[in-house]
């Protein structure tokens, strides 16, 4: 019988060993955006065995960001207090490519040795954010690059996260879908949109965007206090104006 308790080593994303019990924790920083898969992506590198130190989060002036989500982009500071982890914003212009400079600003003082993104399908974020990682010597970790959307709006919702359906910017997604939750239902729909209208099912093509209230690593709730609907022909936004947290 071995007397002595195992190891485990911890690096990318991981290895064990045997010996004295101590965890050497890969530290990462998460590219935050508050919605559905930037909290997944940062659950499950939690889950991994990441160390997430820092959440950055990049604020483009420019709602059409190519990179960037800017839908209630001011909540992060509150997700992050729900999380306990700190948080980084750095204001962008949200100009195409350009803003990428920003993001290197972000990251390049960190005491880090990766990066954790939601990138599900976009080439265009992940090869960029990838490369940047390269630059400053830092790894790239995606952990929903190319997961099924389906199943992973589904593992979202049984993994217990809370979140609501903050814009929509697509046929088929009218201003009824403001402030709606994702459940097992809401997803039932978007797979059927996704067959009659084309719709990326985890809203991948910009269709729609979120926020994420609560989950199984937060400690505690976003408490939504005034939200208006904005409409505009075809697209809205769900306008948080006050926010607080609860236990």
């Amino acid at each position: 019988m071995c007397l002595y308790p195992r190891i485990f080593v911890l690096r990318f994303p991981y290895v064990y060993e045997y010996g004295m019990y101590q965890y050497c924790l890969m530290k990462v920083a998460a590219l935050f955006s508050g919605g559905k898969d930037s909290v997944y992506a940062l659950y499950l590198a939690q889950q991994n065995g990441l160390d997430v130190t820092h959440l950055v989060t990049i604020c483009p002036k420019n709602p059409s960001s190519w990179m960037f989500h800017s839908v209630n982009i001011g909540l992060t500071k509150y997700s992050a207090q729900a999380l306990d982890i700190p948080l980084l914003q750095v204001v962008s212009e949200g100009e195409k490519e350009t803003e990428l400079k920003d993001l290197v600003r972000a990251l390049e003082p960190l005491p880090v040795d990766g990066v954790v993104s939601g990138a599900v399908a976009s080439e265009y974020q992940r090869s960029r954010i990838t490369s940047i990682c390269d630059d400053l010597g830092l790894k790239s970790y995606t952990p929903l690059w190319h997961k099924n959307p389906e199943q992973l709006l589904r593992d979202h919702v049984n993994d217990g996260f809370t979140t609501l359906i903050v814009g929509v910017f697509a046929e088929g997604l009218d201003r009824s879908w403001l402030g709606k939750q994702i459940t097992s239902e809401v997803i039932d729909t978007l797979v059927d949109l996704h067959t009659t209208k084309g719709i990326h099912i985890a809203g991948e093509g910009g269709e729609y965007e979120t926020l994420v209230i609560d989950g199984p690593n937060f400690s505690k709730r976003l408490h939504i206090e005034q939200a208006t609907l904005q409409w505009k022909r075809d697209s809205g936004i769900y306008k948080i104006e006050r926010c607080s947290l609860q236990e």
